[in-house]
């Protein structure tokens, strides 16, 4: 026979019916909250993360050159492309990146339009701190749109957090950078820790 929980114990307890279903639905609220919490805080969440979206859906917004919008299940979702970093276009702090508009126009003219396969990497979050999933975007033909960005000289390949791809994301952008693709020649890049970007 299964030993008994802690848990089962402390409500096992000598306790009337109604303050029994108190405690276990307090419990039940409190683990809730606890995954809602670590969802939101960019934390990896295996469920959600084992749970890739199938099929393909429909691209709404391109944001920039790594942040799109699509339509799933009804429901308007930003997606963060994981393991690159193209120039911001949109960031309040500061003005419009090198080769941000480039990057931004290379993914309109790819994506508008179109529907794309999301994957998400068991090594990475589900989603980073503003909430947005972090995917693999595949284009209909099968062209990962993350590798070829970085690939292009579109983007940086991240390396600020872990994701399975990060070594062959780091050889695309070694091979850009040796060949003067984008903003390897358009751009003056400089670097701040893990971060790298271009200057306006």
């Amino acid at each position: 026979m299964r030993k008994a929980g802690p848990l089962y114990t402390i409500v096992s307890m000598n306790l009337s019916r109604r303050r029994k279903t108190i405690i276990w639905t307090l419990i039940l609220v409190s683990l809730s909250l606890l995954g809602a919490g670590a969802q939101r805080n960019g934390q990896p969440n295996p469920a959600k993360v084992a749970a890739t979206e199938p099929g393909y859906y429909q691209v709404t917004e391109v944001y920039d050159g790594d942040t799109i919008e699509v339509l799933i299940a009804g429901r308007q979702e930003k997606v963060r492309f994981i393991g690159v970093d193209t120039p911001e276009t949109h960031d309040p702090r500061k003005p419009v990146q090198c080769f941000g508009q480039a990057a931004s126009a290379k993914t309109k003219e790819l994506l508008v339009g179109k529907s794309v396969r999301l994957e998400a990497d068991p090594a990475d979050s589900d989603r980073d701190k503003y909430f947005r999933l972090l995917r693999y975007v595949y284009l209909p033909d099968g062209t990962l749109l993350n590798r070829q960005l970085i690939a292009d000289g579109y983007g940086f390949a991240y390396t600020v957090f872990p994701y399975a791809k990060l070594s062959e994301f780091q050889d695309l952008e070694q091979e850009a950078r040796e060949q003067g693709k984008g903003l390897w020649s358009a751009c003056r890049i400089t670097q701040s820790g893990q971060v790298r970007q271009t200057e306006p």
